[in-house]
């Protein structure tokens, strides 16, 4: 199994755009600089900033690299209070040892306090917005919270616990002293403190910002507009990593009414160097699956440099050199042409054009890697269960599931079950060169999408026309129900999918929150995530849980409400609908318009 965490190690290529951004960092004259690194949920953004940050402490400067999880701090703490606190922390121990300088940080970190204490923090942001507040919000003494709160590294607690108590203590007194100033006094003076502790460290500041694509657009927001209070400050750079249409509907979702071009202005303003995470294409994928499967071998970390190394020297050749050959790779691993890593490299030179070119995969690497874990997970009960399976065969059957989505998989599986195991209509695909049957299921041409995916998907090795498939089907069935992993979802459809499954009421203030938030590109998995559950049900004399649910998302997406129109017309109840369904389909518009 591999983990689906951020790599150090660079399996895409990454090394040149991450080297970019640190030349952009370090060139004279550069700072303050604001960089976005722009990409889709999974497309590896995390592991870029991994790269640059590793790039930077390699650097011969001494950078004051800050790492700030906004994600984290969701429902815990005001993201703008946090932001500046975690900043305002890490000066304060890059200040250590000297102690004039230290208590200007320590005065510093007071102050974030005493934002959060009156409320300024909502109040100085929405000034710089640009909307009118009509007075301070005012809290009083008892909102101050502890400093340390906003500390990420653990170990550093205890070593700043002293710090904070005598930043709380910086902050009450500030209450008496300061309490007369605006906002915008209190966030001049805060600036000016910064760039004179920044100018006397004499080291430049980097902030590293990533997971906004799993916050709420509130969250997101309050973080964007903290970076605000820094930009073209000396010697300060913020580094963003976001999805760019999900920063766009937080704009619109927070400033009620925005334009599509306030949307795109917002973010050309705040970001100055747009970077872009390359997509990956045919070669990068092929690459990334030498190197899991390497990994998975359980070759040495020499040799898995090695690998690496030969991998990356022929991506970036790429343009005028065909790519590394399965042998040379297999040569750089020193195992045999008959070792299971050949057969795993050989499978990888296989599914690696579907991956890259499939429209729902993209190449993207969380999901690549999520689909062979799902393969593994399943080949290794297969083992257990002493079930003859080939993994080429569970790794295709993976690979359909995931593209064509659960109503097309499931009416594939019916055949699997209604014809013994091996259905005529794969062995008419792959002697037809994959043009598809005129008694195919209509799940598999009505969308010209998967009719495309299943022509080419059946012409990958190995060919299944002649294998019992009653096996690997029953071990899909068990292992994960259709859906579940279909969907890929990113954590924020993942829990957008749980809300909606465990909601009951219509008017659940919950849920439409959270559909608030669900991206366009996740309306329809998150619906089959849904029907997915409702599929199990036996009982539909009472509602079960996730039909409110699937009704709230119909509301919000007419391509969702399809599918879920679809999913009741093929339900089979008794003679007609139950008085819960009838009622509560009643004045459903996406359901009379059907």
């Amino acid at each position: 199994m591999w983990s689906d965490t951020e790599s150090e190690d660079d399996y895409l290529n990454f090394g040149e755009v991450s080297q970019l951004a640190v030349d952009i960092l370090t060139s004279d004259g550069m700072l303050p600089v604001s960089i976005g690194v722009f990409g889709n949920w999974g497309a590896g953004k995390s592991s870029l900033l991994k790269l640059i940050e590793q790039h930077l402490n390699a650097d011969e400067r001494d950078w004051i690299v800050i790492k700030f999880d906004a994600w984290l701090y969701q429902g815990y703490d005001d993201a703008r209070a946090a932001l500046l606190e975690v900043i305002a922390t890490a000066l304060t121990k890059a200040a250590d040892g000297n102690e004039g300088l230290t208590q200007k940080t320590k005065k510093l970190l007071a102050r974030v306090n005493f934002f959060r204490a009156l409320g300024y923090m909502a109040e100085g942001t929405a000034l710089l917005a640009g909307i009118p507040t009509g007075g301070l919000l005012a809290r009083g003494a008892g909102a101050l919270e502890n400093a340390s709160d906003g500390i990420q590294d653990e170990d550093e607690y205890e070593n700043l616990s002293k710090t904070a108590k005598e930043a709380k203590e910086h902050a009450g007194s500030l209450l008496k002293s300061e309490a007369k100033k605006s906002p915008p006094q209190q966030i001049d003076a805060f600036r000016k403190e910064y760039s004179e502790i920044l100018e006397e460290l004499d080291m430049p500041l980097v902030v590293v910002i990533d997971n906004l694509d799993r916050c709420l657009p509130t969250n997101a927001i309050h973080t964007l507009e903290a970076i605000r209070l820094f930009l073209f400050l000396t010697n300060t750079a913020f580094i963003i990593a976001a999805d760019e249409e999900m920063i766009r509907f937080a704009v619109a979702d927070y400033f009620k009414g925005a334009s599509d071009r306030h949307q795109i202005d917002y973010l050309d303003k705040l970001i100055q160097v747009p970077i872009r995470v390359p997509k990956a294409g045919v070669r990068e994928v092929r690459s990334y699956l030498f190197m899991l499967f390497a990994i998975d071998h359980g070759l040495s970390k020499d040799k898995l440099a090695t690998l690496r190394d030969g991998l990356e020297k022929a991506l970036q050749q790429s343009w005028k050199a065909d790519p590394i050959s399965r042998q040379d790779a297999l040569a750089l691993t020193e195992e045999s042409e008959d070792s299971t890593l050949a057969q795993a490299f050989e499978r990888a030179d296989r599914i690696a054009p579907v991956l890259a070119n499939s429209p729902i995969i993209h190449g993207n690497p969380r999901i690549v890697k999520r689909l062979l874990n799902v393969v593994k997970m399943r080949s290794q009960i297969a083992r257990r269960r002493s079930m003859s399976l080939d993994e080429a065969i569970i790794t295709k059957l993976v690979i359909f599931e995931r593209c064509v989505g659960v109503k097309a998989t499931t009416d594939f599986y019916r055949l699997v079950d209604a014809e013994q195991g091996v259905p005529a209509l794969l062995k008419q695909l792959e002697e037809g060169q994959g043009e598809i049957p005129d008694n195919a299921p209509k799940t598999w041409t009505d969308n010209p999408t998967t009719k495309s995916f299943i022509s080419k998907w059946a012409q990958l090795e190995p060919k299944l026309s002649e294998v019992d498939l009653r096996a690997a089907i029953y071990l899909s069935r068990e292992t994960m129900p259709v859906g579940a992993y279909v969907v890929g979802l990113s954590p924020g459809g993942r829990e957008v999918l749980d809300v909606l499954v465990a909601t009951k009421n219509t008017s659940s203030p919950t849920a439409e929150k959270f559909l608030d938030t669900l991206p366009l590109e996740e309306q329809i998995p998150v619906m089959e995530g849904v029907i997915s559950h409702l599929r199990q049900v036996s009982d539909w004399s009472r509602k079960p849980k996730g039909f409110t649910g699937a009704c709230l998302l119909a509301r919000h997406s007419d391509d969702a409400a399809k599918i879920l129109i679809r999913y009741l017309q093929e339900l089979v109840l008794t003679d007609k609908p139950p008085a819960w369904m009838t009622t509560l389909l009643k004045e459903e518009r996406w359901h009379k318009d059907a």
